[in-house]
């Protein structure tokens, strides 16, 4: 094949702290790729938001500085025949349908402002888990109908929207996918973080619109997570169409290859997400686990479904060491240091900036560090850094199993934390499990390009994708004992308990 009759696969990946695209080509590799970095704003104590108009602005940068290189390699945009996209969940934007411009900062998912009006809908209904049945989700700040209502509440610019019927509340996906093409969907597998879509029927809950005062109108058409949903209308990449939507976490289960029942995943980014695939029917977790959807790849495919269990805080605590507490330089020296110790000295560090999620679900932690001696030393604290991610890895793993009436035996993992040696270690000595990490470590992005390149024809089946998905891999095995892993886990629950209860 000459260089001019190759095709390749773009996947915008817009993340909590940055925007990226990426240029596959058909073995799964990446051709050329830009990113852009961003900070969000933090107007007030868990108050996390960003100008929706300045996310959107970073995507065409990343697009042109791809796109660039891309060229300098030889090829021409021509030979990009589609885009996936994959995002940030849980992330709301209110625009007015008019002028398509915000009506407010975009309300982040980490965002913690709605935490008394979480607790008041949970009066009116009677309990968090009301509408669980329904949309597989509780009632807690971490979801975008809470956002939505919050935006009502407090927003007079949203209020007046609504008033003339204008308002459209969107989460990052159907943002984007509305500024790039005109048209305003959203896949199934962001649909079903808002808790307002029906997991069963893939449509928008009457029962759930009514409870959290949204109207239909308002919200995106819901559509499968590969198909054309419609043609990008300016830039170099005028006319290529967008044919894949998964939420940054489906997309990597599809990365990761994760097509069969029983298989699961762990993505180690800003936070921490584990996604266990629960086959054709959904399972409604009794240990604090999420029912969401894993992905549906085609408008007539069979939908796959996932338990979900999310650590707030993972690669956030290690930019906290560097960028509040000075303890590190650089993310990379967080491995070499707790290299220099060889095990945490009894030191303990519950991560709960905003609270803790599964299975814990309790909003009112706080960040604590406990079992400091004149011993501990700045190895040991980067040590229980890592540690806590990995413990509340274990405790999501475990509602997994009990949930679902399976061991799992392998756990596949990537995000930027796995590109640690040390972390991954202590990951599989805390599982008692094997831990394998691929190659190809940009696992959401290629899971994006993968649902796009399905949808455009570039692969037929699930197959040809797992074939693609596959790559030279790393295990981690456990290096320690039972007896020292429970002793282990039991100093972690009781650092967990001094946690609780400071908000």
């Amino acid at each position: 094949m000459s260089k001019a009759d190759e095709v390749f696969i773009g996947a915008i990946d817009q993340g909590t702290s940055s925007s990226r695209f990426l240029i596959f080509n058909v073995k799964g590799q990446i051709v050329a790729s830009h990113q852009a970095e961003y900070e969000n704003l933090y107007a007030k104590a868990g108050w996390v938001e960003k100008d929706p108009g300045q996310i959107l602005q970073s995507v065409e940068t990343v697009i042109v500085g791809a796109c660039r290189r891309f060229n300098a390699l030889g090829y021409e945009t021509s030979q990009i025949k589609g885009v996936g996209i994959t995002n940030q969940r849980e992330t709301t934007v209110a625009f007015d349908i008019e002028s398509g411009e915000p009506l407010t900062n975009a309300i982040i998912w980490n965002d913690v402002r709605t935490k008394e009006l979480v607790h008041k809908l949970i009066d009116e209904a009677g309990s968090a888990t009301r509408y669980a049945t329904i949309n597989g989700l509780p009632i807690t700040t971490y979801f975008s109908a809470v956002k939505m209502r919050w935006m009502l509440e407090n927003v007079p610019a949203v209020q007046a929207a609504r008033e003339k019927g204008t308002l459209r509340f969107g989460t990052i996906d159907s943002w984007l996918i509305y500024k790039m093409t005109g048209h305003f969907i959203t896949d199934v597998t962001n649909a079903s973080r808002t808790m307002l879509m029906d997991i069963r029927s893939f449509k928008w809950s009457k029962e759930c619109l009514d409870f959290f005062g949204i109207q239909e109108s308002e919200l995106p058409e819901i559509r499968s997570s590969s198909e054309i949903y419609g043609t990008i209308n300016e830039g170099r990449l005028k006319g290529v169409a967008i044919a894949g939507c998964l939420g940054d976490q489906q997309a990597a289960m599809v990365g990761q290859s994760c097509f069969e029942t029983g298989e699961a995943k762990n993505t180690y980014g800003t936070g921490c997400f584990m996604l266990f695939n629960t086959g054709d029917t959904p399972i409604f977790s009794k240990n604090g686990l999420l029912t969401t959807v894993g992905y549906k790849l085609g408008a007539n495919a069979t939908p796959k479904y996932a338990l979900e269990g999310s650590v707030a805080v993972a690669g956030s605590a290690i930019q906290w060491l560097r960028d509040k507490v000075g303890l590190i330089v650089s993310a990379p020296e967080i491995g070499f240091l707790s290299d220099t110790v060889t095990d945490n000295g009894g030191v303990y560090f519950v991560t709960a900036f905003s609270g803790l999620f599964a299975p814990y679900w309790r909003d009112d932690a706080r960040g604590c560090i406990v079992g400091l001696t004149q011993y501990a030393t700045r190895g040991h604290i980067a040590r229980a850094t890592l540690e806590s991610v990995c413990y509340q890895s274990h405790a999501i793993l475990d509602a997994m199993r009990k949930d679902s009436g399976h061991e799992l035996r392998r756990l596949r993992v990537d995000g930027g934390m796995t590109n640690s040696e040390q972390a991954m270690q202590i990951q599989a000595d805390i599982l008692g499990i094997e831990v394998v990490r691929p190659e190809m470590r940009e696992t959401t992005a290629l899971g994006a390009a993968l649902a796009a390149g399905l949808g455009v024809g570039v692969w037929k089946d699930e197959s040809e994708l797992r074939q693609v998905a596959q790559s030279n891999v790393t295990a981690f095995w456990s290096g320690i004992t039972d007896e020292k892993r429970t002793e282990m886990i039991d100093g972690w629950e009781k650092a967990v308990k001094r946690s609780l209860d400071w908000a």
